[in-house]
């Protein structure tokens, strides 16, 4: 009976093993490896030699050469003749765990500046009416926003605001300032929490030449409707992130 019972384990065990060897594991190893470039896993920014790749994780080094492809397509890495492999775009961490404006979230790594393209009252839209529980055609205030981390273009702001808290905006520094923190300091309220749904879209025309980023390249797209401590929707926001240069993050815990 043991001796079957090994037998009926090994079968299931070896045929997963079969079909792992299948699996794309250049893919495999391409994620284990864009995590230790966007952890800051190689000092100085140099990867190690493909034979070295090749014996710490245990792949072929055809397979360590198809990973570092897929790298270079996403622009992380180069090869450069007597270096080797090199670190050349540094993604930031956007956390997703805290209600913050881009400047609180990224002061660590640069200055943040906004270039302000548009700022005025727009008719909303019926379903930002909607969202932002205002009457139909009622006005809001509209801004779009280039905004840069150290110079860098960095992400693409559509942002409406009720215009009887709008309003108050356009006299404020929207080129240095997060809209959050204005939006508490004209308020007198906190802000209390948001709605958030991300998801990869491609980059139209406009966006593109705007972000810098090639036309049609995946762009991350959040798309945010934040509240007032008191529970009223304030800020439905629109951004479109260049995906080349930010990385999102958060700290979940399950919940039964």
């Amino acid at each position: 009976m043991p001796a079957e019972r090994t037998r009926e384990h090994t079968v299931p065990v070896a045929a997963a093993r079969r079909r792992r060897l299948r699996a794309d594991r250049a893919r495999q190893l391409a994620d284990l490896l864009r995590h230790q470039v966007l952890a800051g896993g190689y000092p100085g920014g140099v990867l190690p030699l493909e034979d070295v790749l090749a014996a710490e994780y245990g792949a072929g080094r055809n397979t360590v050469r198809q990973a570092l492809d897929l790298l270079r397509g996403e622009r992380l890495v180069e090869r450069r003749p007597g270096v080797g492999t090199v670190v050349v775009c540094e993604k930031y961490p956007h956390g997703l765990d805290r209600l913050q404006g881009l400047a609180e979230t990224l002061h660590e790594h640069g200055r943040v500046t906004n270039e302000v393209r548009t700022a005025g009252p727009v008719r909303a839209p019926a379903p930002v009416a909607g969202r932002l529980g205002l009457p139909e055609h009622a006005e809001v205030l509209y801004i779009e926003r280039l905004r840069r981390l150290n110079g860098l273009p960095l992400s693409l702001d559509l942002t409406y605001v009720p215009l009887d808290i709008g309003a108050g905006l356009l006299g404020c520094d929207l080129e240095n300032t997060d809209v959050f923190r204005l939006l508490e300091s004209l308020t007198g309220q906190t802000l209390g929490h948001a709605e958030i749904t991300l998801e990869a879209v491609n980059a139209d025309a406009h966006s593109a030449a705007v972000l810098q980023a090639p036309r049609g390249a995946a762009v991350l797209m959040l798309e945010r409707l934040t509240h007032l401590s008191d529970g009223r929707p304030v800020d439905l926001e629109f951004i479109r992130f260049r995906g080349d240069r930010i990385t999102m993050s958060g700290l979940l815990h399950r919940s039964l």
